[in-house]
């Protein structure tokens, strides 16, 4: 007789995994944290194997688990499609968006809650992150639409705009620039490097940090020079001493033949940059 893997167990094993705990895993599948316990002990039991193992508090795949994760992830898709192309537009599972932080603050309250209205029945999922952390989540089918930068001849590109130096005025005058930028890796952060370096222009860096608010906060304290697009900060430098910097696109990548919600979705994020962009 052929083993059967219910898919209720597969998509809390999902969950489990996306989430790095099983108590941040209810909040996904909408069980206690004893009943996803139970979950994942039947389904060690019906594949007689163990999937996790405890390395301190956390929970880590075993090689059996990281083998099921492969599996999982196309029989939910697959279960996904065929529900969604039998019950009709319904989208099995909530809408999974991630964004890069300079578009969370201007898109949120604007094409997110436009995308809920139209869609009240769809749980929306949001992830801000740095432009490889979303296109890895999105690679591993744990988003469903990801808006980030990219370079200016991205194929994915909705628009490009030029990278601007951000900061006081005054710290231009100094003989050697401070710099704030984010840790690596970041676009940004290598377009400003490179471009002072090129130009023979004295720097140090004064402020490194993995957070754009902690970035936007250090620009406006007059701690150091950066650079962004003008939608990051509006204190933008007109600083001719500087060296030219490139320009950086837009980006919009979307999952692999995308349910209509989704596609609606995209196509909404895409018409919000243009007119964000443009205003």
């Amino acid at each position: 007789m052929p083993v059967n893997l219910p898919t209720e167990l597969l998509r809390s094993f999902a969950a489990i995994v996306d989430s790095g705990s099983m108590l941040r895993a209810t909040e996904r599948v909408f069980v206690t944290q004893s009943a996803l316990s139970l979950q994942m002990k039947r389904l060690e039991e019906t594949l007689q194997t163990s999937l996790f193992h405890r390395d301190g508090r956390r929970l880590v795949l075993t090689p059996a688990g990281q083998t099921l994760l492969t599996f999982a992830r196309e029989i939910l898709a697959t279960n996904d499609r065929a529900v969604s192309a039998l019950t009709g537009d319904g989208l099995a599972g909530p809408a999974r968006v991630g964004m890069v932080q300079d578009f969370a603050e201007a898109l949120l309250s604007g094409v997110l809650s436009r995308f809920a209205e139209l869609n009240p029945e769809i749980q929306l999922q949001v992830r801000v992150g740095g432009t490889h952390e979303l296109l890895q989540l999105l690679a591993s089918d744990r988003l469903d639409v990801v808006l980030a930068m990219g370079p200016a001849d991205d194929p994915a590109a909705i628009r490009t705009a030029p990278m601007t130096w951000l900061g006081a005025p005054g710290l231009t005058d100094l003989e050697v620039l401070p710099l704030a930028v984010l840790e690596t890796p970041c676009r940004f952060r290598d377009a400003a490097l490179r471009a002072l370096e090129t130009a023979g222009r004295p720097y140090r860096i004064v402020l490194e940090t993995p957070s754009l608010s902690v970035l936007r906060a250090a620009i406006e304290a007059g701690l150091g020079v950066s650079c962004r697009t003008d939608i990051f900060s509006r204190m933008a430098l007109e600083a001719p001493s500087l060296p030219a910097l490139p320009h950086v696109a837009y980006v919009r990548h979307t999952a692999a033949d995308p349910h209509g919600a989704i596609a609606r979705l995209a196509g909404l994020i895409e018409t919000a940059v243009l007119d964000l962009t443009t205003t």
